[in-house]
Formats: structure tokens, sequence, C-alpha cells
């Protein structure tokens, strides 16, 4: 699976609805990937769900879980499994991963890492892990320099989810990232947007902007990045 060639994954979220036609304006929209995922009531059952409705199409699939029982493997491709490295808890660090490794099966070939760096306060991520928000440029550039060169994660993800960042943070986490890939998330609705934000991020990952904004717009950002 190359998904370090990857420019440009949709967001689906498990709790979200989404009719049938639509989906399949997703699944052929060009998108690289489909990533099932959501931070807040995601069940055994909706994940199912969502996953039924996707799996025919000849498009990657990967779960992103908020927690260990969120990590299904089966008729996945690969798992993409988030650290929230500016959280007020190493639960959101480690301490998840610990128990997931202790009670579950994990198939570790399907694994990829996430570095994430939550920097949008009113997000629910950020409440759920308690993410500090208040960081400089230079800050995150320096959390994603400890995730890139110290701990050798292979993707960091800045996450703004649900707002539209800041371009200078990603442009400053872009030229202090070396090895990692450069995954950016939040408030891209538009051509525009997702230009701007692919010009410092690697892959942009653009999930709100099916619901809100409609399926033109996701088609707009997937064109922006072609």
């Amino acid at each position: 699976m190359s998904w370090k060639s990857w420019v440009h994954i949709t967001k689906l979220d498990p709790d979200r609805y989404l009719d049938r036609d639509a989906i399949e304006i997703v699944a052929t929209s060009g998108t690289d990937a489909l990533m099932l995922s959501g931070t807040l009531n995601v069940t055994p059952e909706n994940l199912t769900e969502l996953y039924d409705c996707v799996r025919d199409y000849d498009l990657p699939i990967v779960v992103e879980p908020a927690d260990p029982s969120g990590a299904r493997f089966d008729g996945i491709d690969l798992v993409f499994v988030p650290s929230v490295l500016n959280a007020s808890h190493p639960r959101w660090i480690i301490g998840q991963h610990e128990r997931w490794v202790r009670d579950y099966a994990i198939d570790w070939e399907r694994v990829v890492p996430e570095a994430y760096i939550v920097l949008n306060p009113a997000s629910s991520v950020a409440k759920v892990t308690g993410a500090d928000c208040t960081l400089s440029p230079a800050d995150v550039a320096s959390f994603a320099t400890v995730a890139d060169r110290y701990f050798r994660f292979p993707v960091v993800y800045i996450e703004y989810s649900g707002t539209y960042g800041d371009p200078k943070v990603v442009e400053a986490v872009s030229e202090s990232v070396s090895n990692a890939r450069l995954f950016y998330g939040g408030g891209i609705n538009s051509a525009e947007r997702a230009a701007e934000m692919s010009g410092y991020a690697d892959t942009i990952i653009v999930g709100n902007a099916v619901y809100e904004a409609g399926i033109d717009a996701l088609k707009a950002t997937v064109r922006a990045v072609r």
C-alpha cells in the first residue's frame, strides 16, 4: 500500500450520515483514500455500516480509531493510529496504545502511527484530549521535530478539525520535518484552501466539507491538488 504517495484523503465520520449517492460521488471523486474516523459516538456498529457502504469501490480504506475498540482490521487496508502530542494527559499520547497492545490482537503490518498536534480548542478532539492549542508556530514546529527526528513517526498530522488553520504554522512545520509525511486537516472546503495548504503539507485531509459544503466542494479540493 503506497500511502506515502497520497496527496488527498477524504475523512468520513461513522457518526454522520451520507446517502448512497453521495458516497458514490465521494468514492469516485479522485481522492486517494477514504479514512473512516470520528472522535465521538463511533461504535463497531456504525463503523461497520459505513464500511459496508464504501467497501466495494476500488479505493484504499483506512481506519483512524479514537480508542482501541475502534481499531478494526477486517477488510481494512491500513489503520492510522494517532498520538496527540500536545494532549494534557499521557493517556492520549501512549496510554490508549498500551491498552490496545494489552487487550487486542494487532496486525502490525497494517499500522501507521501518527503524531497528532491538535490546534482548534473548540474541536471535539481538543476537548477530549485536553490539547494545548495556545502553541506558537515555533512551538508546533518543535513538537513536529520531536515526532519526526526523535520518535520517528512516519506521519506528523496538523489537525485544526472544523476550522481553517494558520498557514504560517503549517509552513513552519513543513520546514522542520525531514522524514515524516506532513498531513494537514481542518477547514478545507474550497479549491483555494486546498491549494494553499497543499503548498506546505504532503497530504490534505478533507472531512467536514463533505457534509457541510457539499460534494462539489470536495471535488474542487481534489482538482486543486492534482
